[in-house]
C-alpha cells in the first residue's frame, strides 16, 4: 500500500514533502482536508478524525507508511530523506544539511507571523529584514549547486519551496543574489521536478490558509 501524506488543500508544510517525495519516485496519496469559509473556518473534517488514525502526537501533515506514523513537518521530510540516503554524505555535509533544516524552520516561521498577523503594518520591515536573509542565504550556498555542496539533500527541497513562496510577495527577490537565483534554476530543471509541475497531477494551491491575510488564495 502506498504512503500517505495529509495535509490541508494548500502549499504550506507539506509541498517540500510532497516535491521530495516526486523526485524519490514515491508513489504516495496525496490526502487533503478542507477549512470551511469565513468567518468560521470550520476544520471539522480534520478535528473529526483527529484522534482516530493511531498517531502518537495528532498533528498536520501527517504521514503512514505501513506501520510508521510521524508528525511534525520536518521529522517527515527528514525521514524521507534519510531512507532514501539525501540527508549528507559526510560529516560536513550533514551539518550543514542541520544546520539549513533548522534555519529554514524560523526562516518560514517568521513569514507566517507576517502571513497570518498584521500583514499590512509588518510587510515594509519583514522586507527590510528579508534582504539581509538572503545576503546569508546566498553566502551560505557560495558557489555550490546546492546547500549541502554538490549533493542534493532534503532541506533544498525546504529552501526552494520558502523562496518560491516569497517570490510572490517580492518578486525580484533574487535580482543580486545570483547564488540563490542558481539554486532556483538548478532545482526546477530536475527532471523529476520539471515534468512533475508541468504534469496534471501539480495541483496549483494557495501558500497559506484562507484566514491568512496573505497567500490564502490562488
Amino acid at each position: 500500500m502506498a504512503p500517505t501524506l495529509a495535509y490541508w488543500d494548500i502549499r504550506g508544510l507539506a509541498e517540500p514533502i510532497r516535491l521530495l517525495l516526486v523526485y524519490t519516485g514515491t508513489k504516495f496519496e496525496d490526502k487533503v482536508y478542507f477549512t470551511g469559509p469565513a468567518p468560521a473556518y470550520d476544520k471539522s473534517s480534520w478535528l473529526n478524525v483527529k484522534f482516530t488514525l493511531g498517531l502518537d502526537l495528532p498533528n498536520l501533515p501527517y504521514y503512514i507508511d505501513g506501520d510508521i506514523k510521524i508528525t511534525q513537518s520536518n521529522a517527515i521530510i527528514r525521514h524521507i530523506g534519510r531512507i532514501n540516503n539525501m540527508d549528507g554524505k559526510t560529516e560536513a555535509e550533514k551539518v550543514r544539511v542541520d544546520i539549513m533544516e533548522n534555519t529554514l524552520m524560523d526562516f518560514r516561521n517568521g513569514f507566517i507571523g507576517l502571513c497570518y498577523g498584521d500583514f499590512d503594518g509588518g510587510k515594509a520591515a519583514y522586507i527590510k529584514k528579508l534582504c539581509d536573509t538572503m545576503k546569508q542565504f546566498n553566502k551560505f550556498i557560495g558557489k555550490n549547486k546546492w546547500l549541502a555542496g554538490n549533493t542534493l539533500t532534503f532541506p533544498d527541497f525546504i529552501l526552494f519551496e520558502l523562496l518560491d513562496q516569497h517570490l510572490h510577495l517580492v518578486p525580484d527577490l533574487l535580482k543580486d543574489h545570483n547564488n540563490l537565483s542558481n539554486f532556483m534554476d538548478n532545482f526546477r530543471q530536475l527532471e523529476k521536478i520539471k515534468a512533475f509541475m508541468a504534469s496534471p497531477s501539480y495541483k496549483k494551491r494557495p501558500l497559506n490558509g484562507a484566514m491568512a491575510k496573505f497567500g490564502g488564495s490562488l
